[in-house]
């Protein structure tokens, strides 16, 4: 495909079909962008960007697997100045034939796809975002199903600061204009199919979204959120070719800041326990003689088999912190990465053999939060994703909730794989509350939305996302209910069947710190 490469000179942002291999090891040509260019040994090897692929895929390639009659090179700086009197044009954009532009209405993505139930779900109002559809029902008249894109802008209003929508009167029907609050009790119904029942839902008080968009700047307090706006050509390529981690081998999916002068190493070495960065084998097993650590340093809070979990403080441990942070970059992509650990708590979890405890995974929070987040950064190392231990990190989060007496949701925006996982923990956790309920002196059970967000410490806002991701919530004779089919039912007892992994709470010693009250962490 390439024959011609050498008489068409490739730049930088040009865009063009690239071989590869997917799932089923069959081959495909997906447009990517040419991110850098390099020579090793007379050879031209090209960096590309798989457009609409996730970064981790992104690769270096040789010239015969370029497709050159389909080559698109960057699009020139517009003459056409902006209001600010500068181009707006972006350079590394590919040259594409002319079209028409059809304007779209500005829109923030939630975290949960709503999915249209059998029968309508209205919008409940936002308090503060009113720009977004909200996907929580509320205390109206149904209006007839519309897609996202083809509802109608509603019109707001602002009351004492507070930006409300207002949501027209539905002509016909009338109703009661209250069908209760969040501690209204949700009765539970049984149908002749002895796997079927629905449960009765009333409106929430707030519904605002907890999966709004990227934040425009990281907080102060610690958010490892990433900005995007330090992006540039080399944060966006892999600089480290594999890392050696005990007895594992890792091969790097981002870009992550280790010292330059490791990052032309063919394999960094790390000590699995204090995962200090070494540049050769020779020395890691130098260090390994003089390294007393045969596990994370901290506490050790539970212990159940050979799980185990460390509370590190990210102001006493630092040097651990900072590796630990500058591994896991190597992984997650939608977080930045700060030097200062100290606002940090980080929970390692380990796996215990007779050479010590190996890390698998592990979770980040910050010591006072403000917006209710149990978890800042999440995550399960490659070698053991999988296989049941990034649901565990979540629960075990949740367990610490508990202990804390309060409700948790994760940082937002999550990577995609972190998205999968809370939607299973989400989904699982509260249809095992719902299966539970039993009947009481022969009335139908009761439960309200405040107690499931209790009984399992997920935000409610999460509790009711779920349900409408899990497409339970209908509309009937005034009332909202959840209906749980027989597939939904078999589904949730064979995933159960599978999670042999769960958290004891018998085995957490964990005491919780009030942080408010100390002058420094």
């Amino acid at each position: 495909m390439a024959d011609n490469c050498s008489s068409v000179e490739i730049v930088e942002g040009c865009r063009l079909p690239v071989l590869r291999k997917n799932q089923e090891h069959e081959d495909e040509w997906p447009l990517a962008e040419i991110l850098s260019l390099k020579e090793v040994s007379g050879r031209k090897l090209f960096y590309v960007h798989y457009i609409d692929f996730n970064k981790r895929l992104d690769e270096w390639v040789t010239a015969d697997r370029l497709d050159m009659k389909k080559l698109q090179f960057p699009k020139k700086e517009a003459k056409t100045p902006t209001k600010n009197g500068l181009s707006g044009s972006r350079p590394s954009s590919p040259e594409r034939p002319e079209r028409e532009v059809v304007p779209k209405r500005k829109e923030v993505v939630p975290l949960v796809t709503p999915v249209p139930p059998a029968t309508p779900v209205p919008a409940l109002p936002s308090s503060t975002e009113t720009s977004q559809a909200a996907v929580f029902p509320v205390v109206r008249e149904p209006p007839p199903f519309k897609a996202r894109e083809d509802l109608e802008p509603i019109p707001t209003v602002t009351t004492n600061g507070t930006a409300r929508r207002l949501i027209p009167p539905q002509p016909g029907r009338k109703r009661k204009a209250n069908c209760g609050g969040p501690d209204e009790m949700i009765k539970v119904l049984q149908y002749n199919k002895p796997q079927s029942a629905a449960v009765f839902l009333p409106p929430p008080e707030d519904s605002q979204d907890s999966s709004d968009g990227i934040p425009t700047a990281p907080r102060m307090t610690g958010s490892l959120v990433s900005d995007r706006s330090h992006d540039d050509i080399i944060t966006r390529m892999k600089n480290i070719e594999c890392i050696e981690l005990g007895r594992h081998r890792l091969k790097p999916w981002y870009f992550s800041p280790y010292p330059q002068e490791l990052t032309t190493l063919p394999i960094l070495y790390l000590c699995e326990f204090c995962l200090k960065y070494l540049k050769s084998l020779k020395c890691l097993q130098r260090h390994l003689t003089k390294c007393n650590l045969r596990h994370p340093p901290g506490n050790e809070i539970y212990r159940k088999g050979t799980i185990s979990f460390f509370e590190i403080d990210g102001r006493k441990n630092k040097n651990y912190s900072q590796n630990l942070c500058l591994l896991a970059k190597c992984f997650l992509d939608h977080k930045t990465l700060y030097y200062d650990t100290d606002p940090f708590l980080f929970y390692v979890m380990t796996e215990y053999d007779s050479k010590g405890f190996h890390i698998v995974g592990y979770f980040s929070k910050e010591k006072e939060s403000t917006e209710d987040y149990n978890v800042a950064c999440i995550l399960t190392l490659p070698p053991y994703q999988r296989r049941g231990y990034g649901k565990l990190l979540i629960e075990f989060s949740y367990e610490l909730s508990k202990v804390e007496g309060k409700t948790g949701t994760p940082e937002k925006p999550l990577s995609d794989l972190g998205l999968l996982s809370y939607r299973s923990y989400w989904s699982q956790t509260i249809l095992e509350i719902l299966m539970d309920l039993k009947p009481d002196n022969g009335e139908r059970p009761q439960i309200t939305i405040n107690e499931i967000s209790e009984i399992t410490s997920v935000k409610k806002e999460d509790v009711i996302s779920t349900l409408q991701y899990l497409n339970l919530i209908n509309y009937y004779k005034g009332q909202y209910i959840l209906t749980l089919s027989e597939e939904i039912v078999d589904g949730h007892e064979k995933a159960m069947q599978k999670r042999h992994l769960r958290i004891d709470p018998k085995c957490l010693h964990f005491t919780p710190k009030d942080w408010s009250k100390r002058g420094k962490w």
